[in-house]
């Protein structure tokens, strides 16, 4: 749905030596150190002793399980400087109303290489979607109006409103116009879904059905527990931040 406008190592062995079903040498007829050929006794086998099996597998096996570690690590300092950088990014953009084209260019770059370091990669079987999230910076001209006047452009706080167990969604503008829009979800993969718009309220109070042409969908690109990029099928670019995980969307 975009925040589509409301206006519309292999195992490791045990290091035991297998000991043999037969008795020790001196029951078996080995001979003494520095004796000659050995002569078995009659029915009996030459009996076979396995070699000790070697630590060398088990210690290969340590030096990837850091690595592993060491590489989530890693991912997951890299996802936090990201972050920082995109939320100081679009900090003072009037949630994109004010960006201009390099600044637009700027806050991608920075979203595609967060986006590559998502913790959540089925964000759609994850918890962590469901709730109320606010919007901080928006590509999407329909949702922005910067075509007009300060004063009539969506000053307030925007939301958007998810929850998987009921595959609904939610889009809530407040201030001056308190519009808002409900619809229904098709999970289409594990991080896209199909979005059909059923009802808008017209400040929250004129409720109206929705045309047939009111569909879209969206695709979760990063989630984590306070953050989620999100991009619409217009290829438009959505940043929010988690304000209430307890919200569900009016059915």
């Amino acid at each position: 749905m975009a925040l589509v406008s409301l206006s519309l190592p292999s195992s490791c062995a045990s290091n035991r030596l297998l000991a043999p079903s037969s008795p020790p040498s001196s029951r078996i007829g080995l001979p003494a150190a520095g004796s000659g050929s050995v002569a078995l006794p009659a029915g009996r086998r030459a009996v076979q002793w396995r070699a000790p099996v070697s630590l060398s597998s088990f210690s290969s096996f340590l030096p990837s399980f850091f690595k592993n570690n060491k590489g989530k690590e890693d991912e997951e300092k890299k996802a936090a400087r990201l972050k920082e950088e995109l939320l100081a990014a679009i900090a003072p953009l009037d949630r994109g109303a004010e960006a201009t084209p390099d600044d637009k260019d700027r806050v991608d770059q920075i979203a595609r290489q967060l986006e590559e370091a998502s913790p959540a990669k089925d964000p759609l079987k994850s918890d962590l979607l469901n709730g109320k999230w606010e919007l901080l910076y928006t590509t999407s001209t329909s949702i922005l109006q910067p075509q007009r006047p300060k004063f009539l452009r969506p000053n307030g706080t925007i939301y958007q409103a998810i929850n998987t167990d009921t595959l609904r969604a939610q889009n809530m503008e407040t201030w001056p116009y308190f519009n808002q829009v409900t619809a229904n979800l098709v999970p289409l993969t594990s991080r896209r879904v199909a979005v059909k718009f059923d009802y808008f309220k017209i400040f929250s109070l004129i409720q109206i059905k929705a045309p047939g042409s009111g569909k879209g969908e969206l695709e979760i690109t990063y989630l984590d527990e306070d953050l989620r990029v999100s991009r619409g099928d217009k290829g438009n670019l959505f940043v929010l931040k988690m304000v209430d995980p307890t919200y569900r969307v009016p059915l």
